[in-house]
């Protein structure tokens, strides 16, 4: 599950698994902080190493071209489209959701740490899942290919002010960390 969580956190790692998912995208339009750009490494947690190059589009989304193994195989690198937005002390990222794991658009959390780090975090399925029975959130459980989901019908508004109250901070976990690559 940790393995899908870094895949959920910033989709374009996206291979499979449960997923948090949600109705609306984040709109196109706000900017990331400059730092985000760049190509960064980090190790997932069966040791592969995986880099991420990110960049801004002309249409004002980022791209984010990934792959694994060494930083000169970006001819094996995949590509993935995502906004940003920040709410609250926190910044938020969404892209589109492949078909096999619900479509619509997965959620993410992320931050640029003091050390020069790229901290990803995803949202918990079964912390969610409570959050959806409680009425906290709309939607639903949903299942895919590779197991259950949630997706989240709530409007924009009512998700950021849910992921913004920090009583609700737990429902974030750490992923996956990456340092900046200085080629």
């Amino acid at each position: 599950m940790k393995a899908v969580r870094v895949l959920v956190a910033l989709s374009f790692l996206l291979l499979g698994g449960c997923l948090a998912t949600f109705k609306e995208p984040i709109p196109v339009g706000e900017t990331a902080p400059k730092h985000l750009l760049g190509t960064w490494a980090g190790m997932d947690e069966w040791g592969e190493e995986r880099f991420l190059e990110i960049t801004r589009r002309a249409d004002g989304s980022y791209q984010a071209m990934a792959w694994r193994e060494r930083l000169d195989n970006r001819a094996k690198a995949r590509d993935y489209a995502f906004t940003v937005a920040r709410h609250g002390r926190r910044w938020y990222l969404s892209v589109a959701a492949p078909e096999r794991l619900g479509g619509n658009f997965a959620f993410g959390g992320f931050e640029l740490t003091d050390d020069d780090e790229l901290v990803l975090y995803s949202l918990d399925i079964e912390q969610l899942q409570d959050v959806l029975a409680k009425g906290q959130l709309d939607g639903q459980t949903v299942e895919t290919d590779e197991g259950s989901g949630v997706l989240i019908s709530s409007p924009l508004a009512k998700v950021y002010a849910f992921l913004d109250d920090q009583a609700n901070s737990d429902v974030f976990s750490e992923v996956a960390r990456f340092a900046r690559v200085t080629e």
